[in-house]
């Protein structure tokens, strides 16, 4: 399993990769293999603030459909537009063309409690 060092990661299986005052965030490898075929990407929060923790959108896979938790406070930038014809690339490519969103975060402390890679090896028991 890819659980890439230089990201942190969240108690929801998402990574997020630091610039700056931007974050660019997806699902884990972990978390796309649990869901399984992904079909369906959905974020109807572009241009919005939301709070750490807030829904920002879902992902449908063949079996099931889980929402996606905010890991930072901020304002959603970007979305992903190339998952509205290609969702599969978040099974084939969960940490590079497979990305989500990326968020102007406004609060750096909020950094603080992010999972390390070593942390979320643990989480998982990988």
């Amino acid at each position: 399993m890819n659980i890439p060092s230089e990201l942190k990661y969240t108690k929801d299986h998402e990574w997020i990769k630091i610039e700056g005052d931007v974050a660019t965030v997806g699902i884990t490898d972990f978390a796309q293999g649990e869901l399984g075929d992904i079909v369906y990407v959905e974020v109807e929060t572009l241009e919005e603030t939301l709070d750490r923790e807030e829904v920002f959108g879902t992902v449908e896979a063949v079996k099931t459909v889980s929402d996606l938790f905010q890991p930072l406070s901020g304002e959603i930038i970007a979305f992903n537009e190339a998952l509205e014809d290609e969702p599969e690339k978040v099974n084939t490519d969960p940490y590079g063309e497979g990305w989500m969103v990326k968020i102007k975060f406004n609060d750096s402390s909020e950094l603080d409690d992010l999972l390390s890679d070593a942390d979320y090896k643990e989480l998982i028991g990988a």
